[in-house]
């Protein structure tokens, strides 16, 4: 073995300290960088120690599901101001024989579509304490006082001043929805009101100031219907019309022209008219006055 003089070995430890130091100074301070490739270019980018960011989780602002035929409401059945649905029944229908808007009792049950009841459903048909209270606030919907009557029409022969009852002891006041002869007498199971013969076209006149509830042709066996709500308890009926001329909501007054009779689902032209008292049908004659 050969050994290396004194500058030789010198050296040797110069070129061992230099690569120490390179390998040293090599090493890469920070974070590690990453490629970025992008359209065929490349960039370093350093990998940040942060924590991680959690996305919130989503507020719930779904509006709770309303009661309709999936939730029948069974716990309520047999108790009173409640209704069980039957084979047959429309909401129109079930407000009727209650004495109550329609839209009354789609909103007291929460129903989103009042076209889709179903056989035992449960409904409520009597008002929330919160709605009585208001009504006894806002009182009747009917004035006090008689409210002159509307004689316009196309036909001055068929449509003479109606004839106006006193106040009944509710201070209803009721007159003669048109002036035709009587067809048809009450029958508490047969007829649930009077029938009128009359013209097509003849007018069809509110017989007390009110409000109106219905007005259409979903009733089976009434034809082209108006309804009108007086107050708590008492509901008129005009039925079997050829046109119809309010609308829903709509104020109307004692002796208003509020359709044209008409044969719709009836076997010849003519009114049928009904008072329900609290959805009860009575006998129309005992409320109105006598003709003279």
């Amino acid at each position: 073995m050969k050994l290396l003089s004194g500058r030789q070995s010198w050296m040797v430890i110069c070129v061992l300290c230099v690569g120490l130091l390179a390998a040293c100074t090599s090493r890469p301070r920070g974070p590690v960088p990453v490629e970025d490739r992008v359209a065929g270019q490349s960039s370093a980018r350093p990998v940040q120690n942060s924590q991680p960011q959690v996305a919130s989780a989503p507020v719930a602002t779904s509006t709770p599901i309303s009661m309709g035929p999936s939730s029948t409401g069974s716990e309520n059945a047999g108790k009173p101001g409640y209704y069980s649905v039957r084979p047959g029944d429309t909401l129109t229908k079930i407000a009727l024989d209650h004495g109550h808007a329609w839209r009354d009792i789609a909103k007291w049950n929460g129903l989103d579509n009042p076209n889709v009841i179903e056989v035992d459903q449960v409904l409520r048909v009597t008002p929330p304490a919160a709605v009585v209270a208001a009504n006894r606030q806002t009182g009747p919907l009917t004035a006090q006082s008689p409210v002159p009557v509307n004689t316009a029409s196309p036909s001055a022969a068929t449509t003479p001043n109606p004839q106006t009852a006193n106040a009944n002891d509710d201070g209803m006041i009721f007159s003669w929805p048109h002036s035709g002869p009587v067809l048809a007498g009450f029958d508490e199971t047969k007829n649930k009101g009077l029938d009128f013969a009359g013209k097509l076209g003849d007018p069809v006149l509110a017989a007390a100031d009110g409000k109106v509830v219905y007005s259409g042709s979903g009733l089976r066996g009434y034809g082209n219907l108006v309804i009108l709500k007086h107050n708590n308890t008492y509901l008129t009926a005009y039925a079997h019309n050829q046109t119809l001329l309010v609308k829903e909501d709509q104020a109307v007054t004692r002796g208003q022209r509020i359709a044209e009779m008409g044969s719709s689902d009836a076997d010849r032209v003519k009114l049928h008219f009904e008072i329900r008292k609290q959805g009860k049908p009575v006998d129309p004659a005992k409320f109105l006055p006598a003709r003279p």
